[in-house]
């Protein structure tokens, strides 16, 4: 496994391959999401905080995960069309991945491996968790699903 967020690869919404040194230099926050799930609404609290705070260089990103209660069963397609249509979400999107297990992608291995969860368990626990990267790559902060996008500004502004 990595230990370098620069040298993983993502495939984005569109199935273009993303080299994740892209956002060198940029604050990140990751987020496993997904379109019926209770933390949907999140979506809008993401999406503020990306107008808020691109120009200056955070960079929202995007994972559709479908590991939780089948909460994402759409095509990219329809993930997108509904993340564009229900929450005018711009910041990037990516297609589908799984966030645990052997078939986990190589960028939540390396997230889970930076910063763990509750009593030091690695596992994602369900959608919307979020990862807060500074910008040397540096994961400098995990958050709950129940943590909303708002609750997050003081850490990013920190960051920016």
């Amino acid at each position: 496994m990595t230990r370098n967020l620069y040298e993983i690869h993502v495939t984005d919404i569109l199935g273009n391959d993303i080299a994740m040194e892209r956002y060198r230099g940029k604050v990140l926050l990751v987020v496993n999401v997904a379109s019926r799930c209770g933390f949907t609404p999140q979506y809008e609290g993401l999406q503020a905080l990306y107008q808020r705070y691109a120009a200056r260089g955070l960079e929202v990103l995007g994972f559709p995960c479908n590991q939780f209660g089948a909460q994402e069963p759409g095509s990219e397609a329809e993930i997108q069309s509904f993340c564009s249509t229900s929450f005018g979400v711009q910041f990037p999107l990516f297609a589908k991945i799984d966030v645990n297990g052997s078939a986990a992608h190589p960028l939540y291995q390396f997230l889970k491996s930076e910063q763990s969860g509750l009593l030091g368990i690695e596992a994602i626990k369900w959608n919307f968790t979020k990862f807060l990267i500074d910008r040397d790559g540096n994961v400098v902060g995990r958050y709950a699903p129940t943590t909303t996008p708002e609750a997050l500004t003081r850490d990013i502004e920190k960051l920016l």
